[in-house]
C-alpha cells in the first residue's frame, strides 16, 4: 500500500509542479492576470475618478471623450486629499455638463447646418474661376484708393499688366487665367536674384523710447472700457465679471494695432459694444473667450472649463437659432468671425475642450457673405480678408475670395487691413496670389517653368510696394507715444520680407541653405529690432511673418535666438493664442531639423575635410519635413495670424 501511495503521489506532485510552472511561464496568463490590476502609470484624471486609463498620450480616450484635462504629470491638486476631492467634484460637474450639452446637440446641429450650406449651389465658383466677380459687385465696403506705390525699376504697372496678359505662354485653363496679369515672357530655372541692397530697408539704431504705461496715448485715461457697456444687458454676476474682463483685458490684447490708431479704435470699440448689446451669440462668444483668457493668463488649469463650455455652447445654440430664423445674417456673420478670431487670439495650444475648427466656421462665413441680403460692415470685411488670406496659407489652398483681392489690388482699393493688423493691404493681396500659386502647385496644375515665371512676376510686384524712403525708425515719439504710420511701415516691412521667403520657397529646388533665404531670414530679425520686446511691444501681432521666417531658418540662424529671447521677454503672453501655437510648431519643427553643430558626424572629427565638405553639401540639399505636413501629422488645426 505504501509503495502504491508513493507511486501515485509522484505523478500528482509532478502535475502540480507542472501546472505551477506553466502558470508562471505562460505570458498570456501573466498579462491576463496583470490586466485586472490598477495601473500606476495612467493619467491622474482617471486615477482620481478611479477609472481604468488606456494611457494614450497626450490625452487618453476617456478624457478626450469627456472633454477633460488629461494630466500625466502630477497636477497641483494631487498634493492633498482635500484638493483631490474638490477636483473630483469639479470633474463630475464637467461630465454632467458634457452629457447635458450632448443631449441638446448644439455642436452637431451647427455642423449639419454648415454642411447643408456648403452643399447648396453657391454663388462662388468652386473651380477657382478668376474671370467672374464674386464679392465686389455685391458689396463694396469703401473705395478709398491705396497710396501710389513707388516703382523701383521705373516700369509702368498697367502697361506691363497688358503686356503680360497678352503674352503669357499659359494654357487656356480658367484656373490659371487670373495669373495672366503677373507673368512676364521669361523663363527661369533657378531662384531669381534678390533686388539690389537699395530695396532692403535701412534700420535706425536709436534706442526705443516708449512709455510702458500708456504707449498709445489712448483717449480713455480714467475710465475702463467696461464702464461704457450698459448695465441693462441681463447677466449673472459671474458673467458680468467675465464681460468686464473681456472689455478691459482681452480686447486691447487682441487688437493692439487698432488701439495704436486712436480714431479707428474708438469706432471699432463702438461697433463691438453694439454687438455685445444686441447679438446674444456674439456676447456668449466673448464671455467664453474671457474665461479662456482667465484660464491661460492666471494658470487656473481646468477651473474655468465649466464657464468656457457653458458660454461656448450657448453661443453655438444662438447661432443655430439665428440660422433657422433666416434674416439675421449680419449677426451670424459677426458672431462667427468672433468665434474664429478671438479664440485664435487667446486659445490654448492644447485645447482639449470640444470645439469647432476655424476653417469649418469660415465655410459658413464664405457662404453668408455671398448672400444678397448680407452686407458686412467695414470691420467684418477686414477680418474676413485677414482670416481668408492667412488661413489659405495654413491649408495650402486658394483663398475663398482670391478674385476679389486681385480686383482690389489692380484697382487700388483698400480692405482696411493696415489699420486692423498693421500690414499694407497690397502685401496681403500678394500673399493671396502666392497662396493661389502654391495651391496650383500642390494640385500639380502648373509645371516648374510656370512656377518660376509666377515667382519672378510676383517678386517684381513686391518690389513695386517698396516705399520711396526705406529707412525704418522706432515707432515711438520722444514723449513715448506710438506713431501709427511708422508702426505700420515697420510691420509692413516685416511682412514683405516674410512674403519673399514664402514666395521663394515655392521655387523648384528651394533649400533652407540657399543664400537668398538665409539673408531674408536674417533681415526679418534685423527689422524686428525696431520694435520693443516684451508685453508692451507688438510681437503678438506678428505671428505669421515670425512663423514663416522661423520655419525657413537654418539651425545656426541668429533669428532663432532673437525669437527665443523675445518670447522669454513676453512672459506668460507668449504661451497662448496664435503666438504660443506658432512657437510650439517651430519648436517641434526645429527638433526635426538636422543641426550641423550637434550632429554625430560633426562631433567625431574623424572625417577628412573633403568628406566634411561633402556631408555639408549633402545636408544643405536635404529637405526637412514641411511645416504644414508636421501640423497635419500632429492634428494641429491652427490658424496662425
Amino acid at each position: 500500500m505504501s509503495s502504491y501511495a508513493s507511486t501515485m503521489a509522484r505523478p500528482a506532485a509532478a502535475s502540480m509542479t507542472a501546472l505551477s510552472i506553466s502558470a508562471v511561464d505562460d505570458p498570456a496568463e501573466d498579462s491576463k492576470s496583470k490586466s485586472y490590476r490598477r495601473s500606476r502609470s495612467g493619467c491622474y484624471t482617471c486615477r482620481v475618478r478611479r477609472k481604468k486609463c488606456d494611457e494614450t498620450r497626450p490625452s487618453c480616450q476617456a478624457c478626450t471623450k469627456l472633454g477633460l484635462k488629461c494630466d500625466y504629470k502630477p497636477p497641483l491638486w494631487w498634493i492633498s486629499l482635500d484638493q483631490r476631492r474638490v477636483q473630483k467634484e469639479r470633474i463630475k460637474d464637467r461630465i454632467r455638463q458634457t452629457k447635458t450639452m450632448e443631449k441638446h446637440g448644439s455642436l452637431q446641429e451647427y455642423m449639419e447646418r454648415i454642411r447643408e450650406l456648403t452643399q447648396r449651389p453657391a454663388t462662388v465658383a468652386v473651380e477657382y474661376d478668376f474671370n467672374r466677380p464674386l464679392w465686389v459687385e455685391q458689396y463694396n465696403p469703401f473705395t478709398t484708393p491705396l497710396m501710389t506705390p513707388v516703382t523701383p525699376y521705373g516700369f509702368d504697372m498697367r502697361t506691363n499688366h497688358e503686356t503680360f496678359l497678352n503674352s503669357a505662354p499659359l494654357t487656356s485653363n480658367a484656373s490659371l487665367s487670373g495669373f495672366g496679369s503677373l507673368i512676364p515672357q521669361q523663363t527661369y530655372s533657378t531662384m531669381p536674384e534678390l533686388p539690389p541692397e537699395a530695396c532692403f530697408p535701412s534700420y535706425a539704431t536709436m534706442t526705443p523710447n516708449y512709455s510702458p504705461v500708456s504707449p498709445t496715448g489712448l483717449e480713455f485715461p480714467d475710465r475702463p472700457l467696461s464702464s461704457y457697456i450698459p448695465t441693462t444687458i441681463p447677466l449673472e454676476d459671474n458673467d458680468r465679471s467675465l464681460l468686464n474682463h473681456f472689455l478691459d483685458n482681452v480686447l486691447r490684447l487682441v487688437f493692439p494695432i487698432i488701439e495704436a490708431h486712436q480714431q479707428t479704435f474708438l469706432v471699432r470699440v463702438r461697433e463691438i459694444l453694439n454687438c455685445l448689446q444686441n447679438n446674444r451669440s456674439y456676447l456668449h462668444c466673448c464671455l467664453s473667450v474671457a474665461a479662456i483668457h482667465l484660464k491661460t493668463s492666471r494658470g487656473l488649469t481646468d477651473q474655468m472649463d465649466h464657464d468656457i463650455m457653458r458660454h461656448r455652447y450657448e453661443a453655438i445654440s444662438q447661432l443655430c437659432r439665428s440660422l433657422n430664423d433666416g434674416p439675421n445674417h449680419e449677426d451670424v456673420l459677426d458672431a462667427t468671425l468672433a468665434m474664429i478670431f478671438y479664440h485664435c487670439s487667446v486659445g490654448e495650444p492644447d485645447d482639449y475642450l470640444p470645439d469647432i475648427p476655424w476653417n469649418t466656421h469660415f465655410k459658413a462665413v464664405s457662404n453668408l457673405v455671398n448672400k444678397p441680403t448680407c452686407a458686412p460692415t467695414q470691420f467684418s470685411v477686414s477680418l474676413i480678408t485677414w482670416i481668408d488670406i492667412l488661413g489659405a496659407t495654413m491649408l495650402g489652398q486658394t483663398p475663398h475670395f482670391a478674385h476679389t483681392y486681385r480686383t482690389k489690388h489692380l484697382s487700388g482699393t483698400s480692405s482696411g487691413l493696415q489699420q486692423v493688423m498693421g500690414c499694407d493691404d497690397r502685401i496681403m493681396y500678394l500673399i493671396s496670389e502666392i497662396a493661389c500659386l502654391e495651391s496650383l502647385k500642390i494640385e500639380g496644375r502648373v509645371d516648374d517653368t510656370a512656377v518660376c515665371q509666377h515667382v519672378s512676376a510676383l517678386s517684381a510686384q513686391l518690389d513695386w510696394t517698396e516705399p520711396a524712403n526705406r529707412t525704418l525708425d522706432v515707432p515711438y515719439s520722444p514723449s513715448g507715444f506710438v506713431q501709427p504710420d511708422q508702426l505700420t511701415k515697420v510691420i509692413t516691412a516685416l511682412f514683405r520680407t516674410a512674403v519673399r521667403i514664402y514666395l521663394y520657397s515655392l521655387m523648384p529646388g528651394f533649400g533652407l541653405y540657399d543664400p537668398n533665404n538665409i539673408m531674408l531670414v536674417a533681415a526679418v530679425g534685423e527689422i524686428l529690432q525696431c520694435l520693443p520686446a516684451g508685453p508692451q511691444g507688438f510681437d503678438r501681432s506678428l505671428v505669421w511673418p515670425l512663423f514663416i521666417a522661423g520655419a525657413h531658418s537654418v539651425p545656426y540662424s541668429g533669428f532663432r535666438k532673437i525669437l527665443t529671447d523675445r518670447i522669454a521677454a513676453l512672459g506668460y503672453l507668449g504661451n497662448f493664442g496664435s503666438f504660443g501655437r506658432m512657437y510650439r510648431v517651430l519648436q517641434e519643427l526645429w527638433k526635426l531639423s538636422s543641426d550641423p553643430l550637434t550632429s554625430p558626424s560633426a562631433s567625431t572629427g574623424s572625417r577628412s575635410s573633403g568628406q566634411d565638405g561633402a556631408s555639408s553639401e549633402q545636408q544643405s540639399t536635404e529637405q526637412p519635413i514641411h511645416w504644414r505636413k508636421l501640423m497635419q501629422r500632429k492634428k494641429w488645426d491652427y490658424l496662425l495670424m
